[in-house]
């Protein structure tokens, strides 16, 4: 979560190596993922182009595993390329619940997908590596950094994917079949100040927007939970952000160490936030400021010190920027646009060919978890929300420098802000075109994956993970399925 890095959400944790980027680097405050879920926001950042234009629709959508990243291109310049961790941004992965719950959520029916949020202390005090595949990671880029980015006589990019602060699935049986465990150890856990965390404001069910509602059924957050769990949930996330935060230690001590972090350029973002229980969700999936928002921390060599950046910027915005640190020309169909003049503070004109960087940035979710195509333009104070074709379902409007804990729809409020920023939102993306083309895809995937199990398709959805539910009346289900289809 975004918010983790600057006033006042730094204060319920300890993070002291994104204070270190902060004190010798710079600080986005207002850095947005272009979808808040992990293959479409990786695809965006990989790509540097929008969603609507990849067509990254969900977590088994991504990119052509040939597609050329700025990576790519860094290498073909004569750059030594090194990627450790977590990529995540290419087509065909994650489980089957997770495609068929995205190409299902046009269906009329409401079923629980998710296992009731929990947490779970492991360990004792002296236990730091909780999330051990991430530290080996780590480990990996640091002896490389260490053993071969020394030696080098040509310029380097390392990538390092984690996969921490992400909430662990369990696949115990039971109630809690698959519940989504925030895990952390006594270690962690000492570092957040319980005191200091927030505990959210949440609507009645009967108030919620629609898709928040079923977003909050699907993630299995609509049952009781005590303001001590929900205090829990929070502090354990901060917890596992704390975990994060030594991974990047790792790795600016190992640049320190080796005598190259004067000359070597540091970023550290994510590909998208966590809701932690802020509007009755986990997770993310949601253009709320828990979830859509994303740290972006940038220090090196000609990068402004102490800087903290308001301008919204997005993750489409790394490609270009990559590039322009290297001194790649960058293409002039992307999506983002050079970070580089903000960073070094250089006039905007002077740097891209392409004029100045708009005063917008546009995130959009067409996966599972929410029965509706969003879009999410952001600039000024101003947060809009749109869905599906823009007229079935109601709009949100936020008013973030009066209302930032988004608990007031003002839409309906300010009709004239409404209709300049649906305006500019329309003559970035046709939505409800691209809404349209999602549902097709939708059900196009889905009726080939039923055609290809045979007779099988109900035994094979029963077993998904959303079961408990399916389970109760798989004939009122299947029928719900033949009426969409």
């Amino acid at each position: 979560d975004g918010r983790l890095t600057f006033y006042p959400g730094n204060q319920t944790v300890d993070l002291p190596f994104i204070n270190f980027m902060k004190r010798y680097g710079t600080v986005f405050l207002n850095a947005y993922t272009n979808s808040p879920i992990c293959c479409p926001s990786r695809a965006a950042m990989w790509s540097g182009l929008f969603t609507h234009l990849t067509e990254s629709w969900n977590n088994f959508k991504g990119l052509d595993p040939d597609y050329v990243t700025w990576m790519d291109l860094m290498e073909k310049h004569g750059y030594r390329t090194q990627k450790y961790g977590k990529l995540d941004y290419t087509s065909g992965h994650h489980s089957v619940s997770n495609r068929v719950e995205a190409w299902t959520r046009d269906v009329d029916f409401l079923l629980r997908q998710e296992g009731r949020p929990m947490v779970n202390l492991t360990g004792d005090r002296t236990r730091v590596r909780v999330m051990e595949a991430d530290w080996r990671n780590t480990d990996k880029a640091v002896n490389w950094i260490k053993e071969e980015a020394i030696n080098l006589t040509q310029p380097f990019v390392l990538y390092l994917g984690l996969n921490l602060p992400h909430p662990y699935p369990s696949p115990y049986a039971g109630e809690n079949f698959g519940s989504s465990t925030f895990l952390t150890s006594p270690y962690w856990l000492e570092k957040v100040t319980y005191e200091a965390i927030k505990i959210p404001k949440w609507s009645s069910l009967s108030e919620m927007h629609p898709v928040d509602y079923y977003s909050s059924y699907t993630k299995n957050c609509t049952g009781e939970f005590t303001k001590q769990e929900v205090r829990n949930i929070r502090a354990f996330y901060y917890a596992m952000c704390a975990e994060t935060d030594a991974m990047l230690g790792e790795m600016i001590s190992a640049l320190r160490d080796t005598g190259l972090l004067k000359k070597t350029i540091v970023i550290f973002t994510a590909d998208h936030g966590e809701l932690a229980m802020e509007h009755r969700q986990f997770y993310k999936m949601s253009m709320y400021e828990g979830s859509s928002h994303v740290p972006l921390l940038v220090m090196g060599p000609g990068i402004k010190e102490q800087q903290q950046v308001p301008n919204v910027v997005s993750l489409v915005d790394i490609y270009p920027t990559m590039l322009d640190i290297a001194g790649i020309p960058v293409p002039q169909n992307l999506s983002g646009y050079s970070l580089m003049p903000l960073l070094c503070r250089k006039a905007e004109n002077e740097v891209s060919p392409r004029g100045a960087r708009p005063s917008w940035v546009l995130s959009e979710f067409h996966g599972c978890n929410v029965n509706s195509s969003t879009y999410m333009l952001r600039t000024g104070k101003w947060k809009y929300i749109t869905y599906s074709d823009g007229r079935s379902v109601l709009p949100q409007l936020f008013d973030l420098s009066d209302d930032p804990d988004e608990l007031t729809n003002v839409a309906i409020k300010f009709p004239v802000i409404v209709h300049s920023l649906d305006k500019i939102l329309r003559s970035i993306v046709n939505y409800p075109k691209v809404s349209s083309s999602v549902q097709e895809y939708n059900k196009r995937q889905f009726m080939s994956w039923k055609q290809s199990l045979g007779q099988n398709y109900s035994n094979v959805i029963a077993n998904l993970r959303w079961h408990q539910d399916w389970l109760k009346e798989p004939k009122k289900y299947e029928k719900a399925i033949d009426k969409w289809l």
